[in-house]
């Protein structure tokens, strides 16, 4: 291979893991409950992948001969979050997980950052974004306070008014928190979450930005980029490694446009890695517990994977799979611990091999290294030689 395209769909999950019972996640499975609450899925792109053959999913046909190579993966990292998932993917596993504050942040460590900003805050609690601008909306305007919040997730959460607190000012307020958040407040990630409108007419706007730990060990991108190859990330990657190992980033709008961006690229970025995370199937439906919005986000997102596959060339090959779980028709609007399925298509490659359960999903990111010929990473089982591929 000369490129790979490394697709990621945010919350993609086929199945509760074995310790997901540990997560208060026993019985979850994304596709599955999704696929049901539909009444199926029509997604032949994935079908003919072999999507059918990683587990049964309503309207989802078992291929007799699929077209790609197909299995699942497990996550070895501690966690559940997309920093933890996408840096496995990439051969780095999180032994310890990131810490998460239920009952928010201690504080010292708040009082720490408002020292910093020069501002008091607002919220410091666990909460919806969505619910807790409607909560504090009102006052943040009369106070100029930010808001300070959290989720299940590893995440200090800044919202801000733009009118009250203008973006450029809350990204800063952001890197100050990312500054202070160190051990054993190590959070994975600082978010800014910038909104409009009035009081019971709050919108958040897309100017969110993210601000990542840095990744703890060298990462797939990381390797390629020293041996001279294009890295591209597409969505939300240089986020979630903190920009570091790319060549270059597109990160606005969109999954649809980032979709659109991949066909772009195929026809201007001839070697490497393109690397895309799909975060609307987390953001826009699971987190909001909209399973139809889902569904018809990967019906869409699979009319567009056809047009990528018909783009490949010869030395090509195309990954899907997902970062963790996030099952929409549960009560909660939390990640789920789950398999992610694995899914590889190159005109070139073997066809109908099925590839198991892997035991980690930084097997894809060992496969990527080998098949490009980059240094080998420190964690994962390269499949290369079950697609047909030559390292």
């Amino acid at each position: 291979m000369t490129r790979v395209i490394l697709l990621v769909v945010d919350g993609f999950g086929v199945g509760a893991l074995p310790d997901a019972e540990g997560y208060g996640d026993a019985g979850t499975n994304t596709l599955a409950h999704v696929a049901d609450a539909v009444g199926g899925l029509r997604v032949p792109g994935l079908e003919m992948l072999g999507l059918g053959h990683v587990g049964t999913f309503a309207g989802i046909r078992r291929t007799v001969d699929p077209d790609g190579c197909f299995g699942k993966m497990a996550f070895l990292s501690k966690g559940k979050d997309s920093v933890t998932g996408h840096w496995e993917l990439c051969g780095v596993v999180v032994e310890r997980a990131f810490p998460t504050y239920p009952h928010g942040f201690p504080a010292d460590l708040i009082e720490a950052f408002e020292g910093v900003i020069g501002r008091k805050v607002l919220g410091n609690r666990a909460a919806s974004g969505t619910e807790i601008i409607k909560d504090l909306g009102a006052e943040h305007l009369r106070t100029g306070r930010p808001i300070v919040y959290t989720s299940a997730d590893s995440v200090f959460q800044i919202a801000a008014h733009e009118d009250v607190i203008p973006v450029d000012e809350l990204y800063a307020m952001c890197r100050a928190a990312r500054k202070l958040l160190k051990p054993p407040h190590l959070v994975g990630r600082v978010i800014a979450r910038p909104f409009i409108g009035e009081p019971g007419h709050f919108i958040r706007t897309p100017r969110r930005k993210d601000f990542s730990v840095a990744p703890i060990d060298h990462t797939l991108l990381d390797r390629l980029n020293a041996s001279g190859q294009p890295v591209v990330g597409v969505g939300k990657i240089d986020d979630l490694f903190a920009g570091r190992g790319l060549t270059r980033s597109i990160h606005a709008g969109s999954d649809a446009e980032h979709l659109d961006d991949v066909l772009k690229l195929l026809k201007t970025v001839p070697r490497g890695l393109i690397f895309v995370n799909l975060g609307d199937f987390d953001t826009r439906y699971a987190h909001r517990n909209d399973a139809r919005g889902w569904a018809r986000a990967l019906e869409t997102m699979d009319a567009v994977l056809v047009k990528i596959m018909e783009a490949l060339r010869p030395d090509d090959a195309v990954f899907v799979t997902g970062d963790h779980g996030n099952d929409p028709t549960t009560p909660s609007t939390d990640h789920s611990r789950e398999y992610v399925p694995l899914l590889v298509y190159g005109p070139r490659l073997a066809r109908g091999v099925n590839l198991g359960i892997r035991r980690t999903a930084a097997d894809v990111g060992q496969t990527i290294a080998e098949a490009l010929r980059a240094p080998l990473l420190g964690a994962g089982q390269s499949f290369l030689a079950a697609l047909g591929g030559h390292g």
